[in-house]
């Protein structure tokens, strides 16, 4: 499933591409990727004859302000990745192939395609004056961004207070800390040198803050590197996110450690795969 980095990398692509095109005809060709309105005739139309505005992320959500052609609000267009969603920016016309959900043809031109192997991937529309979390539940249930200013050392130990759970477990609670998962929770544990089946309630504040710090320096390096690609990501042009061949212990098992050369483990950890190197993670 695409993590932040790679969330990231899509929504600047969207950001480039898409930002002030108006959209002239959607095409929905698979009713469940739309989530809301229940309807996704009431979803084309609403979103037709729009101007996509700036897109924004919030954890893995990607948030689209859209204007009618006089300038008044239209509403919100939110999409969620899930496990295999992609957008593809075409300039040149492409039949579609049997994955496509939503087709979205502009007035310049070009099209923006959703395409999703596993279907899994949601869009939204937002009323205007609806607020977002009012449609996308989800958004509800989000903590902190890990990149600004809200998520500290002190957010960490008082949302980890007396917990048993595992810090790798922990780390994938979206309302502790937005839009991380399987991949960054390992990585970011390697570099602050924590073991991931630590529990999360014994941790004091110096490993909370290594592990904040190692965090955001690995997300950062992620997202620098267009994010990672292990089987489906993509960007807007089709291209692989770089940051998998810069790993430390994601899918590296057995392997020896790129910092002391120790054999990498793995091991499920609440069925997520959990990578460490048992000898810089004691």
């Amino acid at each position: 499933m695409p993590e932040l980095p790679e969330v990231e990398t899509v929504r600047r692509g969207l950001d480039q591409q898409v930002r002030g095109v108006r959209l002239e005809k959607v095409q929905v060709l698979r009713e469940r990727a739309i989530a809301s309105p229940a309807d996704p005739e009431l979803f084309r139309f609403a979103l037709e004859g729009c101007e996509v505005g700036t897109w924004e992320r919030r954890g893995k959500y990607l948030l689209a302000t859209l204007r009618h052609d006089d300038g008044s609000a239209a509403g919100r267009w939110g999409v969620h990745l899930r496990m295999t969603g992609q957008f593809l920016w075409l300039e040149a016309p492409t039949p579609p192939c049997r994955h496509t959900r939503v087709r979205l043809h502009t007035t310049q031109g070009p099209e923006l395609r959703f395409v999703d192997t596993r279907s899994f991937g949601q869009m939204w529309w937002v009323p205007p004056g609806v607020a977002d979390q009012e449609v996308i539940s989800g958004l509800t249930r989000l903590g902190p961004e890990p990149l600004e200013a809200g998520f500290d050392t002190f957010h960490l130990a008082r949302g980890l207070q007396g917990t048993k759970r595992s810090i790798k477990s922990a780390l994938l609670d979206q309302s502790l800390v937005a839009g991380v998962g399987n991949i960054y929770a390992d990585e970011s544990l390697f570099a602050a040198g924590i073991h991931p089946l630590t529990p999360a309630g014994d941790l004091n504040e110096v490993q909370l803050a290594r592990i904040r710090d190692a965090l955001v320096q690995v997300l950062e390096m992620s997202i620098g590197a267009g994010g990672t690609t292990f089987s489906d990501f993509r960007d807007l042009r089709g291209t692989n996110g770089n940051y998998g061949g810069m790993a430390w212990v994601y899918r590296r098992t057995g392997q020896p450690c790129r910092r002391c050369g120790t054999a990498i483990r793995r091991e499920r950890v609440g069925g997520r795969s959990t990578h460490w190197c048992p000898n810089c993670q004691p």
